[in-house]
């Protein structure tokens, strides 16, 4: 049986190539809903319609797991989906907890950054709540990132000067820790590190994520029944057409090539 993995777009690749490094011998349905990216700037009822559509189509498929690599729609409707569907249902969640308990002794702050709905949605704010005892967790929404990535730029000549535009506010040396909230922005790690004073560390929920996937798939006794095989769908359609297979092939080395 194959393991379904989920976003709006191309950022859950972030996470499906962090788990074929330690699962890489199970198959795998990518399933992107392009038709509807980005979710950030849309509503909560919108994007929950989307994710349940999403979700369904999967679940026909036969899958042990799913795993919800967005932030976005985990924080909307990762409860509802355990609710619905009986198989294993993994979500994402920025790292702030690791962020925070880094930091608590050496007097700096931590920024996270995500899309405008994953940050003003109640999960992740009960998170900052239950955490953040001394305040030092500021937010910043970073919405054009996924319009990049989603068009396949990674330029520097297109993201690093918006990435310089919202980080201008911030006193850089002031942070220990930068928390990349959104799976999309896991692809420009490298041209966060060009901006940011050496001593800072980017984390995300990536590799937190495999590591719970790989724990629940041993307690249901279900490893390893595949040979790496990734099955990509765009919004419910098999993606066979090879430029568009390329491309998610170059995704793939990017993420190599930056050290990610």
């Amino acid at each position: 049986m194959q393991i379904g993995f989920f976003d709006s777009g191309i950022g859950g690749i972030t996470v499906l190539h962090d788990t074929l490094k330690i699962l890489p011998y199970e198959d795998y349905i990518y399933y992107a809903d392009t038709l509807n990216v980005p979710y950030g700037s849309k509503s909560k009822d919108e994007v929950k319609k989307y994710i349940f559509d999403a979700a369904e189509f999967i679940v026909q498929k036969g899958v042990k797991a799913l795993v919800i690599a967005c932030n976005t729609a985990t924080s909307v409707a990762i409860e509802d989906l355990r609710i619905k569907y009986s198989i294993p249902i993994i979500g994402m969640e920025p790292a702030v907890k690791p962020a925070v308990e880094k930091n608590e002794n050496i007097n700096k702050r931590v920024l996270v950054t995500a899309t405008a709905l994953t940050l003003k949605e109640e999960k992740l704010r009960n998170l900052i709540t239950k955490l953040d005892n001394e305040h030092i967790v500021d937010l910043l929404p970073l919405p054009e990132l996924v319009g990049f990535a989603e068009k396949f730029d990674f330029s520097e000549e297109t993201v690093l000067p918006y990435l310089k535009e919202q980080l201008l506010e911030y006193d850089l040396n002031k942070y220990e820790t930068i928390v990349l909230g959104c799976t999309h922005f896991s692809f420009y790690k490298d041209m966060f590190r060009k901006l940011l004073p050496s001593n800072v560390d980017i984390i995300d929920g990536n590799m937190g994520t495999v590591k719970n996937l790989k724990r629940t798939l041993e307690e249901i006794a279900s490893l390893n029944e595949g040979s790496g095989k990734i099955t990509f769908y765009n919004s419910g359609i098999e993606v066979q057409d090879e430029n568009k297979l390329r491309k998610y092939s170059e995704l793939f080395k990017r993420l190599d090539e930056i050290n990610y």
